[in-house]
């Protein structure tokens, strides 16, 4: 694999945004006896361990976070959502919105630092510091939606870094690619008439949110046809996903020419996530992110950003994430994934004829991308 300098973000202090006692999804309390949020800070801070003891930091270009500012913020969510944040946070903490996404006192802070270490990252980029760049953050973003959290976001990490490009005229279209088990809901919505954000997602079908991410969401007016989403049926492995990136991902892209490409990149469609029914390996995740990175040399240079997302297996996402750093870099460190062991060889890796079938939709929407663009 060709060589590359890759830009790496990640802070202490991602690991300190608090989300509590539940247990997994819910309040402790009554006959729930009090465990932890599923979203905690153990599988982003054993990556960030992995990526250390692997050898491969040695090999990343570190960049630092910084906080973004309220006029970032500002740009993406409205006044009444950062305030709230910002009130709960300066209190002992609340929900961002959706009565499931909890956080502690000082999480307004972090959650600028999540938002603010994802644009570190593509300015690196943009500004030729490095060739591509994967921000290691928490707490996530791609459910976040202009006027409320929900599904563990506070902001919308990619879309106030993209907006916050935009104003400084560093970028003008961008692409962004979402394969985090969920619904990218927070870029669908906030870019659902807008000409210069292509959105692509796949996802469990209506895993969550339960009521968006069909294939009949394709944005409106200026935006039509710059939404496509890719709802795959629970128990898809390697194959389905890599179709998904070469049928639907690699032709929308190649036909919008964006100026930059944003991963949304979640590692909940891994084999041993307990939110998603998905059968990724982190040799999938390599993969597809090798092919990512190969359409963003025709097309933009090679600029590429990959903003973390969800993965709440303590014990997968790690191997899933350093994968992903190896092909950003081409660098091998030689650490295998131990999942392998026991789903390496599975026959969800195969692509079956009514996983087929889904794509196919979803590819027609991509094939159509090209006689629509600009």
């Amino acid at each position: 694999m060709k060589q590359r300098r890759t830009g790496y973000v990640w802070d202490e202090r991602y690991a300190w945004h608090d989300t509590g006692t539940h247990a997994g999804l819910f309040p402790s309390g009554g006959y729930v006896q009090p465990f932890k949020n599923f979203e905690s800070p153990e599988s982003k801070a054993r990556m960030a361990a992995l990526v250390e003891v692997s050898g491969m930091i040695g090999n990343l270009t570190r960049v630092p976070a910084r906080q973004v500012s309220e006029e970032d913020l500002l740009r993406v969510h409205t006044a009444g959502h950062v305030d709230r944040i910002r009130t709960q946070s300066d209190d002992a903490g609340g929900d961002a919105g959706d009565g499931f996404s909890p956080f502690g006192r000082g999480s307004f802070e972090i959650a600028k630092l999540a938002a603010g270490g994802t644009l570190a990252a593509a300015e690196a980029v943009m500004d030729g510091l490095v060739d591509n760049a994967y921000a290691l953050v928490r707490p996530p973003g791609h459910h976040a939606e202009p006027d409320q959290g929900r599904g563990y976001c506070l902001f919308a990490n990619v879309p106030v870094a993209i907006e916050a490009l935009r104003a400084a005229g560093k970028v003008q279209r961008v692409a962004i690619f979402d394969y985090d088990v969920h619904h990218g809901n927070g870029a669908q919505k906030i870019y659902w008439n807008d000409p210069n954000v292509l959105a692509i997602s796949v996802h469990q079908d209506r895993l969550f949110p339960t009521d968006s991410g069909l294939v009949t969401e394709r944005g409106e007016e200026a935006g039509a046809g710059r939404n496509i989403n890719v709802p795959l049926p629970a128990g898809c492995g390697n194959g389905a996903y890599l179709e998904v990136v070469d049928e639907v991902a690699l032709p929308a892209i190649r036909a919008f020419k964006p100026d930059l490409i944003m991963v949304s990149s979640g590692f909940d469609p891994s084999a041993f996530d307990p939110l998603g029914r998905m059968t990724v390996t982190a040799a999938g995740f390599k993969q597809m992110a090798e092919k990512l990175i190969a359409v963003a040399d025709e097309v933009c240079g090679g600029k590429i950003v990959f903003s973390h997302e969800g993965g709440y297996s303590p014990v997968h996402v790690p191997f899933c994430g350093l994968a992903v750093l190896e092909a950003l870099t081409g660098i091998e460190t030689g650490v295998e994934d131990p999942v392998d062991i026991s789903v390496g060889e599975s026959p969800a890796h195969e692509l079956t004829a009514a996983q087929k079938d889904t794509i196919e939709q979803s590819a027609l929407l991509a094939r159509a991308l090209g006689m629509i663009v600009d």
